[in-house]
């Protein structure tokens, strides 16, 4: 005769042993949106910069003052050159965006964001 096991807690033994990894998929998508989140206020500091700075006087004050006031952003992590040449400026932001999530954090180091944005220097 055979003689069949019970199968009772299966289940919750397959959800036990899946559940760290999912948590930590979780954390790391979490991370991902914010370093995503960061990169597109990057890109928008950087061309709110360009804009001010196509206009003002002092380019590199002004493309620095509405970097910042764009978005909230660590200013101790933020960086912004402003170049001219001929007729064009250039503002570079850089931004180092924290990976402070939980776990994951611990496995990845900080992300290096990089946009220039190039405008003419209006009379």
């Amino acid at each position: 005769m055979n003689q069949r096991r019970p199968e009772h807690g299966q289940a919750a033994v397959e959800l036990a042993l899946a559940f760290p990894l999912v948590c930590l998929f979780l954390l790391a998508l979490v991370q991902v949106v914010l370093v995503g989140r960061d990169a597109i206020a990057v890109a928008h500091a950087a061309r709110e910069g360009a804009r001010a700075a196509a206009v003002a006087a002092d380019p590199a004050g002004a493309a620095r003052r509405a970097a910042e006031a764009a978005v909230h952003l660590e200013p101790g992590r933020l960086a912004v050159t402003t170049a001219v040449v001929g007729d064009l400026v250039r503002v570079t932001v850089r931004y180092r965006a924290p990976t402070e999530v939980p776990i994951v954090g611990a496995f990845v180091h900080d992300v290096a964001l990089v946009e220039t944005v190039t405008m003419a220097v209006e009379p």
